[in-house]
């Protein structure tokens, strides 16, 4: 069943993404004040919304599965990572496009905006989160541990969000919902909505092709274990 999904997933991805691009970049028009620059609208606003919400969205979720007692499982201490792995993936291109599309917009490539400055606190938390599962621990403690971790990177994500509301920032408001949000229509709207759905769709690809991968990966040392449990027991049939 996963197999079929990610055959399937991935091209669809792929190719929305794609689809996406071409659209922004060659179909849509400039924009009247900021000209061919907020073709970034196409690319930026859903790696975000796939790095803020999406990816540290499911890692809690999944954390929060696994400390309650009736749900816990591995699965999900593995999900998470996969989100969390993959999530560091789209909260660098977050920062790199923002700062490409900000430079000619605001005049400076980075700055400590309140908005830039708690999305790169994320990305940290998220590095951190990975540096922890590096730990050497029993899996159920390590899952744990990163399980706390997640939750409490969680915490930045209402902070990232509201950041434009409670400071003055050079960032603008919310892009589509915010009462001062970007008024677009027509192709531009669609290519926008294509954008995220996009977007989305190839994070979970990633995510099930990583969580695969940790899958087999697990099931390849419980098999040599296995293994070097069974010599020993041998050797001491021998002796």
């Amino acid at each position: 069943m996963m197999n079929r999904t990610l055959r399937i997933l991935g091209p669809v991805s792929v190719a929305l993404v794609a689809l996406d691009l071409v659209l922004g970049f060659w179909v849509t028009p400039p924009d009247q004040n900021q000209g061919d620059y907020a073709r970034f609208l196409y690319i930026h606003p859903a790696l975000a919304w796939v790095a803020l919400y999406v990816a540290i969205g499911m890692a809690a979720l999944c954390s929060v599965l696994y400390l309650w007692k009736r749900t816990r499982s591995l699965k999900y201490d593995r999900l998470a990572a996969a989100a969390v792995e993959v999530g560091v993936v789209f909260i660098f291109l977050t920062l790199v496009t923002g700062s490409i599309w900000g430079h000619p917009v605001w005049g400076v490539w980075w700055t400590w905006d309140a908005r830039l400055t708690s999305t790169a606190l994320l990305g940290v938390l998220f590095v951190g989160y990975l540096a922890l599962r590096r730990v050497p621990a029993d899996p159920e403690v390590r899952a744990k541990r990163c399980a706390a971790a997640a939750l409490f990177a969680a915490v930045d994500v209402p902070i990232c969000h509201f950041s434009v509301q409670w400071w003055q920032t050079l960032h603008q408001t919310e892009t589509v919902f915010g009462p001062d949000a970007i008024k677009i229509h027509g192709i531009m709207a669609w290519t926008m909505l294509l954008s995220f759905i996009g977007f989305s769709a190839l994070f979970a690809w990633m995510v099930l092709l990583r969580y695969r991968i940790e899958v087999n990966s697990s099931t390849d040392q419980d098999l040599a274990l296995e293994d070097a449990l069974a010599e020993r027991r041998a050797e001491g049939v021998t002796s």
